[in-house]
């Protein structure tokens, strides 16, 4: 409860919540005058946001010489710890956790379940995204279907970054934030695949098929997942 407490007070101050907020869209780690120059205020108030965050774990950050002699910089980004905020307090990860183990003691149909359990919610969130029947989506253009499915994956906290090529049909889309990451840490395969399903399900909603290939993944210590999906109007 203590640490909840420190968190909500942290994030209470607008510009320290926008603060966060922007580091989490950079994937990347940022300076203290970075953050001074795109809020605009002194560096010393940039560090002392950047301090807070740090203090109840939601950024680390580490020293970098920066190779002209004088004071190394000091580098921010994401903590890897959880934050969570219930009230009263629940452990939705261990259920996860107890879910999957009981789930794959089941053997191979119990996998295929979930992997098309994870399809459909794909499909799902995207027709909740378009409000709109299925039979309808031939209507809508490359740029349009692509724009649905961006919103979703920003609505699923996925932090994505999107390139298209329309005349080949092919979509390359990064995901900086994995949701499942701490269950997957445990459940790899099983996670990874049916997130992969997922995705599937949400091009499949808009698109007459779609080829999915993984390109990179964050739990063989890349900075995100990466695909490519080559796709049929």
């Amino acid at each position: 409860m203590e640490q909840t407490l420190k968190i909500t007070n942290v994030l209470s101050d607008p510009t320290r919540y926008y603060i966060y907020q922007y580091i989490t869209q950079r994937h990347k780690e940022v300076t203290v005058q970075e953050i001074a120059d795109n809020f605009n205020i002194h560096p010393n108030v940039a560090r002392l946001h950047l301090s807070k965050l740090e203090d109840v774990n939601m950024l680390a950050s580490e020293t970098q010489k920066t190779g002209k002699g004088g004071r190394p910089s000091r580098l921010y980004r994401l903590s890897d710890d959880v934050i969570q905020l219930h009230f009263p307090y629940r452990d939705y990860q261990l259920l996860s956790k107890i879910a999957m183990q009981s789930l794959l003691s089941l053997g191979e149909a119990a996998k295929q379940a979930l992997y098309d359990t994870g399809k459909r919610f794909g499909q799902e969130l995207i027709e909740q995204e378009t409000s709109r029947p299925a039979q309808f989506n031939e209507s809508l253009s490359f740029e349009q279907k692509l724009n649905i499915i961006k919103n979703a994956a920003i609505m699923s906290g996925f932090h994505p970054e999107f390139e298209a090529n329309e005349e080949e049909s092919k979509i390359y889309f990064q995901i900086f934030n994995c949701p499942f990451k701490e269950v997957a840490e445990d459940f790899s395969e099983s996670v990874c695949n049916m997130h992969a399903e997922f995705l599937k399900g949400m091009f499949e909603a808009l698109f007459d098929s779609v080829e999915l290939v993984e390109r990179a993944n964050m739990l063989n210590g890349c900075e995100s997942c990466s695909y490519h999906a080559i796709v049929t109007k």
